[in-house]
């Protein structure tokens, strides 16, 4: 008989990783919606200038006659967002090898679909910014927001197929993995070859530990804080380290199945030896048999796996929100939009996140299946395909950031970015949702998609 509140019932069920992964997701996405709204409402408010000065307050760390000081900002993007760009490198090595990234023929168009959804938006942004200062924002439209938009498809519930969902969740992992490159490669002014040097030796340290079985996290956790602090000296984005960083965290578990089932088996047999006290308290030795059961637990799941599972609450609930309400607070007047739309920064952002992401996604996905180089997901059609497309134009989280790092030396460019990421990642997610939810039709008990 188990012995439990009623509430504790609902953690009973068991969810697969895709699952976890969603729900997370999902908690972040509205966690990051009602953040951005506390930070616009914050940045049009008397409380304004107060605002911003506590995102410049400089804050210092010092070891001896060393010392590595930044703005409150700083620390949040160059430092918080590590832990997110980890994360997000966990999440691509995981996809390559059990996801959907790991079978070419089911991989191949959220693959070619991200491809097209990061070419176009930054075709339209430079057609429109060429020849002007704004020239350097041609990565901000690229970006899909992975939380955002998952979102908004579990809103919809079963009328998207899990197919699709999973092909969402693919499309927005490779367009993520396009924007580290992006990042890494051309919003880099000054390369400084020391501490680029040191931070790869940092790195093939870390290598080198998972080659020779080393799962204790703390090792890892040490040289990757090193290889951070070379990245951020080497001119390269720092963040950057979080995602090499993840690649040489260890896939493979302790254990296998085989002998964790056996193991677990022997201990369970032993437990079961023990009778059971009348006030349902356990043996010392119970106790012991159940701490071994979950080491076991620990070792027959991948250090790479319990850190993804052990991340996605933190980053969901503390380093996201804190990015957005460090950045996303800008002024919403009417002459500031007004200025702001009449601006070729705003516009080209608008237009790429919109109408680039629509091509992109849909345009490519549609050649690639009619080409028969790819297929549609299971249980979905055309139509549903197009509303998930311009769902891929909420750019918002890695949008803001590429803008951060394309602006850094404009103030006032950067307000016009941001208040295009904005717009542009609300009318995504407004066009997404009426579509699926009204317009998209379920494809029939035939089969067809049209």
């Amino acid at each position: 008989m188990k012995l439990y509140a009623p509430w504790e019932k609902a953690f009973e069920k068991i969810s697969t990783p895709l699952e976890n992964f969603i729900h997370a997701q999902t908690t972040t996405g509205l966690i990051l919606f009602f953040t951005t709204i506390i930070a616009l409402i914050l940045a049009n408010s008397p409380f304004a200038e107060t605002y911003q000065h506590i995102f410049h307050i400089p804050i210092a760390i010092s070891i001896g006659s060393w010392q590595l000081s930044q703005s409150l900002s700083h620390w949040i993007n160059d430092g918080l967002m590590t832990f997110f760009f980890f994360l997000v490198g966990l999440e691509i090595k995981r996809e390559i090898l059990i996801g959907e990234l790991s079978n070419i023929k089911v991989a191949i168009l959220p693959i070619l679909a991200a491809i097209g959804g990061m070419i176009f938006p930054a075709l339209i942004y430079m057609s429109i910014n060429a020849d002007s200062p704004g020239a350097n924002g041609w990565g901000i439209p690229m970006a899909t927001d992975i939380a955002f938009a998952i979102s908004a498809l579990v809103i919809l519930g079963h009328r998207v197929s899990p197919a699709l969902v999973t092909f969402l969740i693919a499309l927005a992992i490779v367009d993520d993995l396009g924007a580290v490159v992006v990042i890494a490669i051309f919003y880099t002014e000054q390369i400084h070859l020391l501490p680029l040097f040191l931070a790869g030796v940092s790195f093939l340290i870390m290598v080198s530990f998972n080659r020779f079985g080393i799962h204790m996290i703390l090792p890892y956790l040490i040289i990757g804080t090193f290889m951070w602090l070379f990245m951020l000296e080497s001119g390269i984005h720092a963040t950057i380290a979080g995602v090499i960083a993840a690649f040489a965290i260890p896939s493979k578990p302790n254990y296998t199945p085989v002998d964790f089932t056996a193991h677990t088996k022997n201990l369970l047999e032993e437990y079961d030896n023990y009778p059971v006290a009348t006030d349902h308290t356990m043996h010392e030795k119970q106790k012991a048999i159940l701490q071994n059961i979950k080491d076991k637990i620990n070792a027959v799941s991948s250090p790479a796996a319990r850190l993804e599972h052990t991340l996605h609450l933190p980053i969901g609930l503390i380093v996201i929100p804190l990015f957005a309400l460090a950045n996303a607070g800008v002024s919403l007047n009417f002459t500031a939009l007004s200025d702001s739309l009449a601006e070729p920064v705003s516009l080209g952002i608008i237009l790429g996140l919109l109408a680039g992401k629509i091509i992109g996604i849909f345009g490519v996905s549609y050649l690639s299946i009619k080409l028969s180089i790819a297929t549609l997901p299971q249980n979905s059609t055309m139509s549903q395909l197009f509303g998930v497309a311009a769902l891929g134009g909420i750019g918002f989280t890695m949008s803001i950031f590429v803008a951060e790092l394309a602006f850094a030396h404009s103030e006032e460019l950067l307000i016009h970015a941001k208040v295009g990421i904005l717009l542009a990642s609300m009318f995504a997610g407004f066009i997404g949702f009426i579509w699926l939810r009204f317009i998209a039709k379920p494809p029939t008990k035939s089969g067809t998609s049209l």
